[in-house]
């Protein structure tokens, strides 16, 4: 009874050793997939703000102090100044305190003077023009900097500019306009029977070039390039600050409005048909001419009073006379969203999510959240015509030196990328692998595969790192001369596999005892030797024997690239760190065919080769197929290797002497140094969603594939 007591108490404290460890192994399981799910969850929440349409917070209406109206809002929420025209021939500059608009500060001017409002990147100025023709332009303070007996308080941001009109043109005025760019300031002023357009150089004020053009001529001035467009119908004839026609552009409907934003790379117009076309600026032999790009289509009756471009994203806002706004990307132009207005607007700017809407004596304030939803399908995957571009392309360009440029954030030269290195690789990790696994799980001896097998497994353990190291610091020099050479000896090796080991087959069966098992292993260690020299050695002279050629500087001169830059070398090494992954998998699944069906198929009369094709081959396909797609899918995630070796230029473009950026070796480089939140932040993550939906998807394929394919060998 005791030894029975004894056993039963061991037995029970088993059960309950075993009991807890199974609770705790199943607590840890949980805990592993609960953290995968957070980790994709993050994932995917980051990336969802792309998707998201931009929604508008709030909509506070703030009335003009001393029963003004408003000129121009600045970034009132945040210390600017919005300018209002007073009652009293000034203007006031009304800042935010205790939550109300108040006018402290103000420019004041006797009566004959003419006051006005313009801004210029961001910067917003306020216009004096004296009875006698003297334009003065003075700079709006910052927060917190008030004005002092009229003039700025230094330091300011901008210093006051000056210049005067020709004697007797102002007291003939009708009206007049003024736009500021970085080197050059155009001012329009119309009279009864002409208008003169004056250019004036910003640094230095003295050089003014004065042109004279009809009274009824329609133009738009664009001093960032240096041009004015003349509007007739249909017609936008371009001309320089001399006056010489540069460009010429006839549209199918008429134009009935036209305005440009900072920076004048595009050119809007609203024509006759109720739409809005964007006319984009490109270089042609150094003249810098506008093409159209896009139309979208605006309601019925609707014409736009006003735009204003976002400094960092591709956000436009405009503004039209049928109380609507409308958020738009300007790459693409995409319609994101309209929302409906309170008040008739007369103007827009925008600062970073803050939107000011104003119009007479009201403004309106808009806070818009998921300004990621300006992101849309076609500005990511489809070409489009981008500023400074001749013609539609796909570019990854994030990255800018200053404001108000365009970003391009084109996903296809990372997925062409990713797909071009990877396939390639595959094309060459396929017959490394594939031929090395057929001989060591159908040709080798036993001891053989033994001493073989885990040491080419050894190599997966070799860091993808150290593998980019050695192919970007050695393989690349080399690869002008010996990429050819390389190209042949990868390709070739399979079929020189194949050879090696029907000759090495006859040879080992002529020896007897240890030596058949030592000739198993050096005779195709020498023969691949000695294939890799003759390939090194010999190939790159007949190559240039064959094409008459001296050298390999050709390839240098040929390639926009360099050659060691290329998607090939690329391939090179990111094939020989998929190689292993592959034949083990393979080597796994020849060796596992019965023997059985082996000796069947000899007893039969099928010959080695015979057997080999079409009875081995046929029951592994299943294995084969899912390491190949299992390769691939580390090809597609490897990043390391890509990031080293290749010159990290996102092209658009399938050519395999071109550069390339893969979507790992992106997110490497530019995630670190994005803002958290940002546009550009959520893009990378909705690359890193791609990256995993796309591996995920390849890898649930193989094994699905793999179990089809093992049935229909089974059955079949």
């Amino acid at each position: 009874m005791n030894v029975a007591a004894q056993q039963a108490s061991i037995l029970k404290k088993r059960y309950r050793r075993d009991k807890i460890a199974r609770y705790v192994i199943t607590a840890f399981g949980f805990v592993v997939l609960l953290t995968m799910v957070i980790l994709i969850w993050h994932l995917f929440t980051q990336a969802s703000g792309v998707i998201k349409t931009p929604s508008v917070k709030a909509q506070h209406q703030v009335a003009a102090p001393e029963q003004g109206k408003f000129l121009y809002v600045g970034d009132v929420s945040n210390g600017q100044a919005a300018l209002v025209a007073g009652q009293e021939c000034g203007i006031w500059l009304a800042r935010m305190h205790d939550n109300q608009l108040t006018a402290r500060d103000s420019v004041r001017r006797p009566c004959s003077h003419t006051l006005g409002a313009v801004t210029s990147y961001g910067q917003a100025y306020v216009t004096d023009v004296s009875a006698s023709g003297q334009v003065r332009l003075l700079p709006v303070p910052p927060a917190n900097r008030p004005l002092q007996h009229n003039r700025v308080v230094e330091p300011a941001v901008a210093s006051e500019i000056s210049f005067a009109l020709p004697a007797g043109l102002w007291e003939r005025q009708l009206g007049w306009q003024l736009t500021m760019g970085k080197r050059w300031i155009v001012m329009q002023v119309e009279t009864a029977d002409s208008q003169i357009i004056q250019w004036i150089n910003r640094d230095n004020p003295a050089q003014i070039i004065r042109h004279e053009y009809a009274a009824t001529q329609r133009i738009v001035m664009l001093p960032d390039t240096s041009q004015i467009v003349l509007i007739n119908g249909a017609t936008l004839t371009f001309v320089d600050q001399y006056d010489q026609r540069l460009d010429q552009v006839t549209l199918e409907h008429d134009i009935t409005w036209a305005d440009t934003i900072v920076k004048n790379r595009s050119l809007y117009v609203g024509l006759s048909d109720n739409t809005l076309m964007r006319l984009s600026v490109y270089n042609q032999a150094g003249v810098l001419r506008y093409q159209p790009t896009y139309t979208l289509s605006l309601q019925a009756g609707e014409r736009p009073l006003a735009m204003a471009s976002h400094a960092s994203t591709n956000g436009l806002a405009l503004v039209t006379d049928q109380h609507q706004l409308l958020l738009i990307n300007r790459v693409s132009g995409d319609i994101v969203q309209r929302i409906p207005l309170a008040i008739q607007p007369t103007g827009v700017s925008w600062f970073d999510s803050r939107l000011y809407v104003y119009g007479g004596n009201n403004y309106l304030q808009m806070n818009i959240n998921d300004m990621g939803g300006l992101t849309t399908f076609n500005s990511l995957f489809a070409p489009q015509v981008y500023e400074g571009y001749p013609n539609a392309d796909q570019i990854w360009q994030t990255s800018s030196a200053t404001d108000y440029q365009e970003t391009k954030m084109s996903l296809m030269p990372l997925l062409i990328g990713s797909l071009k290195a990877s396939s390639l690789a595959l094309l060459i990790a396929i017959p490394l692998a594939f031929g090395a696994a057929v001989y060591t799980a159908y040709f080798a001896q036993s001891r053989v595969r033994d001493s073989l097998k885990p040491t080419i497994e050894m190599l997966e353990a070799v860091p993808s790192v150290l593998i980019g190291f050695i192919a970007a610091i050695w393989l690349a020099p080399l690869a002008e001369r010996f990429l050819f050479s390389f190209a042949v000896f990868l390709v070739t090796l399979p079929v020189m596999l194949l050879l090696i080991a029907l000759v090495q087959h006859r040879i080992a069966e002529s020896l007897s005892g240890k030596l058949q098992t030592f000739a198993e292993v050096l005779f195709p260690t020498l023969g691949i030797l000695l294939f890799g020299y003759v390939c090194v050695v010999w190939a790159p002279e007949l190559l240039l024997l064959w094409l008459g050629l001296d050298d390999f500087t050709f390839f240098a001169n040929a390639f926009e690239v360099p050659v060691g830059k290329t998607t090939i070398l690329v391939a090179i090494a990111l094939g020989l760190a998929i190689s292993p992954s592959i034949y083990s998998l393979a080597e796994d699944a020849i060796s596992g065919v019965p023997a059985s069906l082996k000796q069947a198929s000899y007893a039969l009369g099928a010959t080695r080769l015979q057997t080999l094709r079409r009875v081995v081959l046929h029951v592994a396909l299943p294995g084969i197929v899912a390491a190949v797609m299992l390769g691939f899918g580390r090809a597609f995630g490897e990043t390391m290797i890509v990031l080293m070796v290749t010159g990290n230029t996102p092209i658009a473009d399938w050519d395999l002497l071109a550069g390339l950026r893969a979507l790992t070796a992106n997110l490497a480089i530019e995630l670190p140094e994005a803002e958290v939140g940002n546009i550009h932040y959520q893009v990378l993550f909705l690359t890193a969603c791609i990256l995993f939906s796309f591996t995920f998807v390849v890898n649930t394929l193989a094994e699905l594939l793999r179990q089809r394919l093992r049935k229909v060998a089974n059955y079949g």
